[in-house]
């Protein structure tokens, strides 16, 4: 027997390909995901779900930019909204575990690669699937709220995932910082990365309204165009920046992240490296990257200076090549496996068809 395996604390995985990969359980959560388009609405015609063949919202999700830079994009905005932040600092397993001396980087990788396969029901599976998917993590998130989102700043109050507040701004910093990835990340063969026009802009922030509904939102809150987004960011400003008391357990004063570090260290195994390296591949070497995307405004909640902002588009030229590279169709492939799950491949395989069809049919 290896004397390794034999002195593991319980818990402890050994880490190897075919765990790293996951099967289907790992994204599933109520049995078979259906794709859009592949059942019928109660009128009898093909039920495309929340977006549809033709969609902005599709154009941006699809694209192999996407399929690779979700979830670091999403997580670069999401560490900005405090609520959101909270909730992970008092509720999420990863810290709980942490606080138990059990956390390991397996744990970390396993909750950034459930990540784009548990939202892709939603956005490209047929509407009860996305309903499903929806009405699942709105009961997993009912559990998450507490009291304080800033110890430092009282007037902040407390926060509720499953309340319309929280769950709109999860889902608008999921899809926004998509697009905003899409926008300066997306290349088309020798096609460099550009924006979508205004109007398209405007299509998408109309689009991202059937989602907010999926998830709770206050209907008189859904933005139906770019600049009702950037109010709405307006109106909710004080809840956005990264401040590192909201990081600060309230208990211990531990920054989370540190107390992660820490307790995946002590409980080390040499075959954790495979999670280590993949993410690094997917979403530490990205860091600079994920903040250099995002909106001016949301850099300076992240704490970057002028001269730092007006340097977003030269740190992303400095990662050209990486950039390039990640997102071509051998890495995409591998990647899309690994982080979106077999069901998350096999629907964006099936929109993707539509998505091309639909478009053939308007040219």
């Amino acid at each position: 027997m290896d004397a390794r395996v034999e002195v593991q604390e319980p818990g402890i995985p050994i880490l190897t390909e075919e765990l790293m990969l996951g099967n289907a359980s790992r994204w599933r959560r109520f049995g078979e995901v259906v794709p859009a388009g592949q059942s019928l609405d109660s009128n009898g015609f093909p039920d495309y779900g929340v977006f549809g063949p033709g969609s902005v919202a599709w154009r941006v999700l699809l694209h192999p930019a996407t399929i690779v830079f979700e979830t670091a994009a999403q997580a670069a905005a999401q560490f900005l909204y405090k609520p959101i932040t909270a909730g992970i600092r008092d509720l999420d397993p990863i810290s709980r575990k942490a606080r138990r001396g059990t956390f390991t980087m397996f744990d970390f990788f396993e909750r950034f690669q459930r990540n784009s396969g548990m939202h892709a029901p939603m956005w490209l599976g047929d509407t009860p699937t996305a309903q499903n998917m929806a009405a699942h993590l709105h009961r997993i998130h009912g559990r998450v709220t507490g009291p304080v989102i800033d110890p430092d700043d009282p007037s902040l109050g407390g926060y509720a995932a499953a309340e319309p507040r929280d769950a709109m701004w999860a889902a608008i910093t999921e899809l926004h910082a998509t697009l905003c990835a899409y926008e300066k990340l997306a290349w088309n063969g020798d096609e460099a990365p550009h924006p979508l026009t205004p109007a398209e802009r405007d299509q998408y922030v109309l689009e991202l309204g059937s989602y907010l509904r999926l998830v709770g939102a206050e209907e008189s809150e859904i933005p139906r165009n770019m600049a009702e987004l950037d109010a709405l960011y307006e109106k909710y400003w004080p809840y956005f920046g990264h401040k590192e008391s909201v990081f600060a357990d309230r208990e211990t004063g531990v920054h989370m992240i540190a107390q992660y570090k820490d307790v995946a260290q002590k409980n080390w195994d040499p075959s954790h490296k495979l999670a280590t390296d993949a993410l690094f591949e997917v979403y530490e070497q990205w860091s600079d990257v994920m903040t250099a995307v995002l909106p001016e405004k949301l850099q300076a909640a992240a704490g970057l200076s002028r001269e730092q902002i007006d340097s977003a588009d030269e740190i992303i030229a400095r990662h050209e090549k990486g950039i390039r590279e990640i997102q071509n169709p051998e890495n995409e492939a591998r990647l899309m496996r690994l982080l979106w799950g077999p069901d998350g491949v096999d629907l964006i395989r099936n929109a993707r068809g539509l998505q091309e069809a639909a478009l053939q049919e308007t040219t």
